[in-house]
């Protein structure tokens, strides 16, 4: 009687259970599996069609919006709710547009993104943020003085509404979202801006006079102050102890060095250029409305040309940028330091600044 033969099928007595006798044989004989290589080149091949689409969906994102025609969009604005351009109507206008190019431009509001290609996203955040902060001092001086005529007035309710929304947190993902808020923010502002042009006791009010322009070009003047301060650290320097000059009799909470070393740390020195820049165009178009709803108050004072160097200084600093990376060359070595020719820019436009104030107080 002749041996039994083992079938294909069968495992050859390796001591292994039959079962997993066919798991022993190589993937890549034909017979079963797929090959790994093949799976590691094909998901490579997807991995960077999808990292070369994300990063194209980013440079995208990352492109600053164009200026604005303020008048026009003052008169769109009136348009949609049919009533005339009255005063105050162009700097609520505008604040409106540029919230709303906060949270429609390109890939929306990205200072709060958790999902690429937003949370990879550094530059266009940061400009964001410039913007939101302008806003945001805008609406506060839209609250205290803009629409109030004097110091025991009652506040208007609905920017009462607004200002806090528009300061509500920039980095909320959700319950509620940045944008969510924001929105809101520029819905109250619009109830505002349409109730300036109607009478009676549901009407609004916007006083276009020197001291309230004065009052919110303070605000504006300590904001490019800090940011001309942090953009000069970029290179690090060592700073007299100023904080008390002035007053024999000044005291402050805790003693402080004589001589401080101030350095903006470099993995935020492109954050600091791109919140300048932000806040460079949310400024010029502030001041372009403000411009045309100070108009009187301006020519009265012979202050219109000194608004617009203004305004030209800020232009500057929103010149295109053709380096890949922002340099932080030494003050006066080989390489560019762009976050020096920025602060250049800024605090041209801060002194301008507050020689417009000492006009605006004069009689």
């Amino acid at each position: 009687m002749a041996d039994a033969t083992p079938s294909d099928t069968e495992a050859p007595d390796t001591g292994t259970p039959r079962l997993f006798a066919r798991w022993r044989r190589p993937f890549n004989d034909g017979t079963s599996g797929a090959d790994p290589r093949a799976l590691a080149k094909t998901a490579a091949v997807f991995l960077g069609i999808y990292l070369l689409v994300t990063s194209g969906v980013g440079v995208y994102w990352s492109g600053m919006p164009e200026q604005l025609d303020v008048r026009a969009v003052s008169e769109d604005y009136a348009t949609a709710t049919e009533q005339d351009v009255v005063t105050g109507n162009t700097t609520v206008a505008t604040l409106q547009e540029v919230i709303r190019i906060l949270l429609e431009k390109p890939g929306g509001y990205l200072h709060n993104d958790v999902f690429p290609p937003g949370v990879w996203l550094d530059n266009m955040p940061n400009w964001e943020y410039g913007v939101l902060v302008q806003c945001r001092d805008l609406a506060r001086a839209l609250r205290e003085v803009l629409s109030r005529s004097q110091s025991q007035s009652k506040e208007d309710v609905d920017l009462t509404l607004a200002e806090p929304r528009i300061n509500f947190q920039s980095d909320s993902w959700i319950l509620p979202a940045s944008e969510s808020e924001y929105g809101d923010a520029r819905r109250f502002l619009e109830a505002y801006r349409a109730r300036l042009a109607t009478s009676g006791d549901a009407s609004a009010q916007f006083y276009a006079r020197a001291d309230n322009l004065s009052h919110w070009l303070g605000m504006i003047e300590k904001r490019l102050g800090s940011l001309s301060q942090r953009l000069s650290a970029s290179v690090g320097q060592r700073r007299l102890n100023t904080d008390l000059a002035g007053d024999t009799a000044a005291a402050q909470s805790t003693s402080a060095p004589d001589e401080m070393l101030v350095r903006t740390p470099w993995r935020e020195i492109d954050d600091v250029f791109y919140e300048s820049r932000g806040a460079a165009w949310a400024l010029t178009q502030f001041l372009k409305a403000a411009e045309a709803d100070f108009a009187d108050v301006l020519a009265k004072k012979n202050a219109t040309v000194s608004l617009r160097q203004i305004i030209r200084e800020l232009e500057a600093a929103q010149a295109p940028v053709w380096s890949p990376i922002i340099l932080n060359g030494s003050g006066f070595g080989l390489w560019a330091n762009h976050s020096l020719v920025m602060a250049s820019y800024i605090s041209r436009a801060n002194a301008a600044l507050i020689d417009l104030r000492e006009l605006l107080a004069q009689g």
